[in-house]
């Protein structure tokens, strides 16, 4: 063997070859692989968002003008520390992060819930009865993501006014359609098995079908979908928030909180970069935990990618 023909060769470690593999690609490599640290900080967000507006060290929504625009790690004229700064306001940056994680999660989730259960339930009857039924859902989503969502949502705020029933109902028709597509192509195969046809010889009817062999076979995938979807929530919350169709000041959203430090980004960037951060590593840790979840619960979705 010439030595340009082994200098070809890429070693091989543990089944897979690494040594081409550079430190960036290494470490999202492994973050997927093993969520601990993606997963860890979720855990300390959805604490945080549950009881940390109790422990915000100072109020969210009233601020001192004489302690406005302190950088992180300043002692205000009041004589209080500042963490993580304040704004224009003179209000507490990391209270009002505190505050805005649990406004941004509660959003997302129950944006989420709702188009599970919309999602889910059409992706079930388009899969499973088929026909004319079937046809119907399937050409209705595929014109819903023929629509951009940010227009959907600014003609939405323009008629209905900005509130936050307007924002969920906005994020639900965002996230169901993507359940509706991978869950009839779910269906369309259980709807097949042996188990199900046996069902049906022995006098099962639809619904007991649907309850007792279809719905419990979708579960995982449900899960999988959810998981990656409810990154994209919170970063679609957020850019309406930032543009004005969403949650509307003084509520300190992080999308907000973005739209409000983008006029003191030169003077003031704390304002801008804490909110952005916090956005950023929860899409990131969500986006990791579902790529994780989606390896170990259903490998068939690798397609999602």
């Amino acid at each position: 063997m010439t030595s340009s023909t082994r200098e070809s060769l890429t070693p091989i470690e543990g089944g897979r070859a690494t040594s081409g593999m550079s430190g960036p690609r290494r470490a999202w490599k492994f973050l997927r692989r093993y969520p601990l640290i993606p997963a860890f900080f979720l855990t300390v967000l959805v604490i945080a968002a549950a009881i940390g507006p109790i422990f915000a060290p100072y109020p969210v929504a009233i601020g001192d003008l004489n302690d406005r625009l302190l950088a992180p790690f300043s002692r205000g004229v009041t004589g209080n520390y500042y963490v993580l700064g304040t704004d224009h306001a003179g209000r507490d940056v990391l209270s009002r992060l505190l505050t805005g994680s649990r406004i941004t999660l509660s959003i997302a989730g129950l944006s989420l819930c709702v188009g599970i259960m919309v999602g889910t339930t059409l992706g079930v009857v388009s899969g499973y009865f088929g026909g004319m039924t079937d046809e119907v859902i399937t050409r209705m989503v595929d014109i819903w993501y023929a629509l951009p969502f940010l227009l959907i949502a600014l003609i939405m705020t323009f008629i209905f006014g900005k509130s936050l029933a307007v924002l969920l109902i906005v994020l639900a028709l965002i996230s169901w359609s993507g359940f509706v597509r991978i869950i009839r192509a779910q269906v369309l195969v259980l709807r097949e098995m042996d188990y199900v046809d046996a069902a049906r010889i022995a006098g099962a009817g639809d619904r007991r079908i649907l309850l007792k062999h279809i719905v419990p076979g979708i579960v995982n995938t449900a899960t999988v979908i959810a998981s990656i979807n409810v990154g994209g929530l919170i970063l679609a919350e957020a850019t309406l928030s930032f543009v004005g169709a969403g949650i509307q000041p003084p509520t300190p959203a992080w999308g907000v909180m973005v739209s409000n430090g983008r006029d003191y980004l030169q003077t003031a960037w704390w304002l801008v970069a804490m909110p952005g951060l916090s956005i950023f590593m929860v899409v990131i840790s969500l986006n990791f935990l579902g790529d994780w979840l989606r390896d170990r619960l259903d490998p068939t979705l690798r397609q999602i990618d």
